[in-house]
């Protein structure tokens, strides 16, 4: 098996998701006694929290392509970065090694048109759901995506950001985490993208009234298929 390096911290939550995501695949595919070969780099979630300004955004370019070269020096032969949002500077972090990094929302859109989805949802963090740095990779996958609610945003943020983010989730979360997801259908969304790392806390992805392509665990396959030499 192949090593991966993986960039957490940004929740210490969906990292755990990861790696066990990542494990329990590399299990199922070799022996029950595998485990996947990993570096992992927590970064402290605290110093790229909720990020404004450019200037923001560009220490957090910094400090994630830090993080990747460390892995790179370390012996990582590809690498993945562990959260949605942050995939905002993947252009900056990939030019700052020579390794591949799997882009989230490259891995969700490959899945989706494989699936022939054409008209979907996405949901997540403010910057996911409005900004273009993820919309346009599932776009240019032919999925079409429903315009972003901005009550749903504020909502949205106020949950993963004050509740996910630090392992709280609750049954109001649940429950209109649930609303959005039944207004999306009646809107006409044919799918649903949970483009948040933790929102699989709150968030049957496997049973719901629209197919949930859950970005954690489609990016996990991902990195577990890496590992395991079945794609380059």
């Amino acid at each position: 098996m192949r090593k991966l390096g993986l960039i957490g911290g940004m929740s210490w939550v969906s990292t755990s998701t990861y790696y066990t995501a990542i494990n329990t695949t590399i299990q199922a595919k070799t022996d029950r006694r595998s485990s996947a070969p990993l570096l992992i780099e927590s970064l402290d979630f605290q110093l790229l929290y909720r990020l404004q300004d450019q200037d923001e955004w560009d220490r957090a370019a910094a400090v994630l392509s830090e993080s990747a070269q460390r892995l790179e020096a370390a012996g990582a032969g590809a690498l993945i970065i562990a959260a949605n949002s942050m995939h905002k500077v993947y252009d900056k972090v990939a030019a700052s090694v020579s390794l591949p990094i799997f882009h989230i929302a490259e891995c969700v859109g490959e899945r989706m048109a494989a699936d022939g989805v054409d008209t979907a949802a996405l949901i997540g963090t403010r910057n996911v759901m409005t900004e273009s740095f993820y919309r346009r990779r599932l776009v240019a996958h032919g999925v079409d995506l429903l315009p972003p609610d901005m009550k749903n945003v504020e909502t949205l943020d106020e949950i993963i950001y004050e509740q996910l983010m630090v392992g709280k989730a609750t049954r109001d979360a649940e429950r209109a985490l649930k609303t959005i997801i039944t207004v999306k259908e009646q809107e006409g969304a044919k799918a649903i993208v949970l483009a948040c790392t933790e929102l699989d806390q709150i968030v049957d992805v496997d049973a719901n009234v629209l197919p949930i392509y859950d970005s954690t665990r489609i990016h996990a396959d991902k990195a577990a298929a890496w590992i395991l030499g079945e794609i380059e």
